[in-house]
């Protein structure tokens, strides 16, 4: 399936096209897929033009470089699902339409959710502010645009998110779903951990609904053995996403994991840092170990 395949018949220009990348395995595949739903760094130019904030500010909800640390994935048999558009922008990570009503310059339609902690906090599926709280935009949005994002870039991410888990499963007989993540290192004013140093590996599992326990203490022995300080749930159990797509009863797992942006980047300048490729090597490994547990005597027993 390419990327092209996912996109809906739609009326509307998307901003960003091809929204999605694919990466599929050459060999056998198994029941295990890896997204980056949040490593997006393609930037529209009348996104930044409607933007108060530098672009460099823009990129602080990024995940960069997410997608480069487990693109060993399809050589071991897992397809990889990237976001190209930027979580600032559009967030898969939402329900297709989880919208403030006060960003928008007039009254949002009946199917629109506009009440949840994510909008609150200004998160949406389309976001108020980045990380940091800085608010984006200059003025307020039509609802068209809006629609316009959703339908071609969150609508395909989902699309080609479905169509891979469905496969997966087919082929394996279990799905399980690996999404990733990475975090500010200290949490940021609006987060319950504000001003704290967090772990180097967050793993959420919904607080124990979305996958097995001896799955997450799998994972989780793996990156303490490699000197990886790893926590559970805290302070990010699992998104849309992680939510979304478990359907353990039949056959449909999902863990999230948040990497500490300071282990491999430099959180200002939003470059590689010295530490890239210990992290690389970390993730190609988990990816392998994944791939080996994503079989039916394992998660469904």
């Amino acid at each position: 399936m390419s990327a092209a395949a996912a996109l809906p018949n739609s009326a509307y220009t998307a901003p960003v096209d091809p929204p999605i990348r694919l990466t599929l395995p050459t060999g056998p595949r198994g029941g295990l897929v890896v997204s980056s739903p949040h490593s997006g760094a393609e930037y529209p130019a009348e996104f930044r033009a409607a933007s108060q904030l530098d672009p460099l500010t823009l990129r602080r909800s990024e995940d960069a470089f997410v997608h480069e640390l487990v693109a060993a994935a399809p050589g071991l048999g897992a397809p990889l699902l990237e976001a190209l558009f930027p979580r600032a922008y559009c967030d898969p990570n939402r329900e297709a339409y989880e919208l403030d009503p006060a960003m928008f310059a007039e009254a949002l339609p009946d199917h629109v959710t506009t009440k949840s902690s994510k909008i609150s906090a200004g998160l949406g599926t389309i976001a108020k502010v980045v990380s940091g709280g800085q608010e984006i935009y200059r003025h307020k949005l039509p609802f068209a645009e809006a629609e316009r994002r959703i339908e071609t870039l969150w609508r395909p991410y989902h699309a080609a998110l479905r169509q891979l888990l469905d496969a997966a499963h087919e082929a394996a007989g279990v799905a399980l779903l690996l999404d990733c993540h990475s975090m500010p290192s200290v949490g940021g004013a609006n987060m319950p951990d504000h001003g704290q140093r967090r772990a180097d590996m967050v793993l959420g599992d919904f607080h124990g609904v979305s996958c097995p326990e001896r799955l997450v203490q799998r994972v989780e022995t793996y990156l303490a053995e490699r000197g990886f300080q790893v926590a559970r749930n805290k302070p990010y159990a699992g998104g849309y996403i992680t939510q979304h797509y478990t359907r353990r009863e039949a056959g449909f797992h999902t863990l999230q994991i948040e990497i500490n942006r300071d282990l491999y980047m430099d959180e200002t300048l939003i470059q590689h840092g010295p530490g890239f490729e210990r992290v690389r090597a970390a993730m190609t490994g988990l990816i392998e170990l994944l791939a080996g547990s994503a079989v039916p005597d394992f998660l469904n027993s």
